[in-house]
């Protein structure tokens, strides 16, 4: 009898391209691997409708959906149009409670509106919203891998991000966060499987770890 093929589907961090998880493998079989590309946002565009657009890249059912940072957010939305067979989240958040207080001060003051999209943001002013600034050599690792700079998707992405209203966790998520991810500090976050010395950019230097906690997962190990 031949194994059960496992669909396994991830979305990207914020701009980023399906690069992004080129350090992450997991056994084929019964694991097929499938990455959804960001989709342009139409103008004012709920984030529940994009995600609704986002789930018809979903085309096989009881699948695992795999979001990453931004893209977890909008695999949280896109699961209200799916049947899953699991739903993951890597550096990202559960609900608006676990943003860092930098997104809810530019969330209550509209500051997250001046980023001057309008220029097509530079790679590195991207990489220091969507990583974090501290660091010069992670900005270099991400900024390979920033690929979508429509400005209509980016101030869209912005703002969902900073503005996201979910007040309670989807029941049965799986949480996998780093220890010293600064986008979004594990001081904040509740409930969630924790890597020891894991950044934001975990999917890119913690790739071989990180596909074992996920194999663990999906397999059930």
């Amino acid at each position: 009898m031949s194994e059960e093929t496992i669909h396994v589907y991830f979305v990207p961090g914020m701009a980023a391209g399906k690069e992004i998880f080129k350090n992450i493998s997991l056994p084929d079989p019964p694991c097929k691997i499938h990455i959804i590309e960001w989709i342009i946002p139409h103008p004012n565009e709920p984030l529940a409708a994009y995600a609704e657009r986002m789930a018809e890249h979903v085309k096989h059912d009881n699948s695992v959906l795999i979001g990453v940072s931004f893209g977890g957010v909008v695999a949280q939305e896109m699961a209200a149009f799916l049947n899953l067979r699991e739903l993951i989240i890597i550096s990202s958040v559960k609900s608006k409670q676990e943003l860092p207080t930098r997104m809810k001060f530019a969330q209550r003051t509209g500051v997250y509106k001046l980023i001057p999209t309008r220029l097509v943001l530079s790679a590195d002013d991207l990489t220091k919203f969507a990583v974090g600034p501290r660091s010069k050599k992670r900005l270099r690792l991400y900024q390979e891998f920033l690929h979508v700079r429509n400005k209509q998707y980016l101030d869209w992405a912005i703002k969902n991000m900073v503005c996201w209203q979910r007040e309670e966790p989807i029941r049965k998520i799986v949480h996998i966060h780093g220890e010293d991810d600064i986008v979004f500090p594990i001081k904040n976050i509740d409930d969630c499987i924790r890597l020891e010395g894991g950044t934001h950019i975990m999917l890119l230097n913690k790739g071989k770890q990180l596909s074992e906690t996920l194999r663990s997962i999906i397999l059930k190990e």
